[in-house]
């Protein structure tokens, strides 16, 4: 793709990034076939492709985002399946995330969508007040009928039935290895997972400890910055994503660090992004240095001597999250795992395409994260499986939200196969 940036213009690093991204385009549409909005819309506009042009054309020529550029980049749900499919490499990623950025500084959008935004980012990172409005959803849900709002009767919906209590193994500490230590790893327990499903941290914990990890939960480690790094907010986002990398430097220049698990795919794309993020700060080193640590918690294990486990008699339906299978590139992993804990694995039609979670999607587009969600629950059931697994907490919430199938993290199955307890989401169904 021809583009015209004047030599100004160039000297802004992320204008220089989009030229270099949007360079590389080829305008083939090959993206198009694997862009989820596109297939439920059918709006070229709602196509990465698409997309790609109204960003060159807003960025191009310097002017503030309009209303138009807005609704269609808001639509896009980052899932990035149009990297995975593209021929010609177009980091889809960092242009949008530039095209955010700039959305942020220069259009005003209308208040309500202002306050649901900062509503969200003073929340969700902050796992005690994401408990508190969680509770204050789930006795406001009986009344979502009286909201005026689609998104706010999303919110409702979205709380849990049962709010988890609070885990102590998410404070700063560290868990030494059973038997001999064979690695030093940070474990990310993430924000809304804290406030979601406690058990997905105890579980890992204790599988990396069976397996030889000595696990370290790093004093001044907090939210990974992709909630509000996905709304343009450039400085919250970069704030809470330096605080993550002092908090593991300390660790990687005290005791050191073999790893820095994620068990939660969304955050682990960001946090391997780190290195992009602050390539122009006094912090490059240091976030390069932690995006190369980063693994997530399949990687990890893969690299492990994980036992060969007998037939469990269960059927396990793998949900590949956008983020792990596209974000990441971690394909194989999960799966190959849970085939050797002894588990059949089964994997839904179209399993490339997202379920309509995507961080924050599903608030605020409930209607088009909806339709992805039903097509997504549908292709699962089909499978007629025993238990549904996903290595994202935003994708475990979305599905079990539309399906009576019992729905887990990957890494609750492993930690069973292992020696630990039975997930209690298949506990209670029996």
């Amino acid at each position: 793709m021809q583009t015209n940036f004047t030599e100004a213009q160039l000297k802004d690093p992320g204008i220089q990034r989009a030229n270099e991204i949007l360079r590389s385009c080829v305008h083939c549409g090959f993206c198009t076939a694997t862009c989820p909005t596109y297939q439920v819309l059918g709006d070229e506009l709602d196509s990465p492709r698409g997309r790609i042009y109204l960003i060159k054309d807003m960025l191009e020529n310097g002017r503030p985002a309009d209303e138009k550029t807005v609704k269609h980049i808001d639509r896009c749900l980052s899932c990035l399946a149009c990297m995975t499919t593209c021929p010609s490499g177009v980091h889809y990623m960092h242009l949008v995330d530039e095209a955010r950025a700039y959305i942020e500084k220069t259009y005003k959008r209308p208040f309500s969508d202002r306050a649901l935004r900062w509503i969200l980012a003073q929340i969700l990172p902050y796992p005690t007040r994401f408990r508190l409005a969680l509770l204050g959803a789930k006795i406001g849900r009986p009344f979502k009928f009286l909201m005026p709002d689609a998104r706010l009767k999303a919110m409702l919906e979205m709380a849990p039935k049962h709010i988890p209590p609070v885990s102590r193994n998410d404070d700063p500490q560290v868990f030494p290895a059973k038997g001999e230590r064979l690695k030093r790893v940070a474990l990310m327990t993430g924000c809304a997972q804290k406030a979601l499903n406690t058990d997905i941290n105890d579980a890992t914990i204790r599988l990396l400890r069976r397996m030889g990890c000595e696990v370290v939960i790093a004093e001044g480690m907090g939210c990974c910055g992709a909630l509000t790094h996905h709304m343009g907010k450039v400085n919250e986002s970069h704030a809470a994503a330096a605080a993550n990398i002092r908090a593991w430097m300390a660790e990687v220049n005290g005791e050191g660090l073999d790893a820095i698990v994620i068990n939660t795919s969304g955050c682990g794309t960001t946090v391997k992004d780190y290195g992009h993020m602050f390539r122009n700060d006094p912090l490059a080193a240091d976030a390069a240095k932690i995006s190369e640590l980063a693994l997530d918690v399949s990687e990890l294990l893969e690299k492990l001597d994980l036992p060969e486990g007998a037939d469990k008699g269960l059927t396990v339906a793998y949900h590949a999250a956008c983020s792990l299978q596209h974000g990441q590139q971690v394909k194989t992993a999960p799966k190959t795992l849970l085939k050797k804990a002894g588990f059949t694995v089964v994997e839904p039609a179209d399993s490339h395409l997202c379920c309509g979670s995507a961080g924050t999607y599903n608030l605020m587009q409930p209607e088009i994260s909806r339709q992805l969600k039903e097509r997504k629950v549908r292709t699962l059931e089909a499978k007629k499986p025993d238990v549904i697994a996903a290595g994202n907490i935003g994708c475990m919430m979305q599905i079990g939200s539309g399906t009576g199938v019992p729905v887990v993290h990957s890494v609750e199955l492993l930690d069973w196969a292992t020696g630990g307890p039975k997930p209690r989401a298949l506990a209670k169904a029996g």
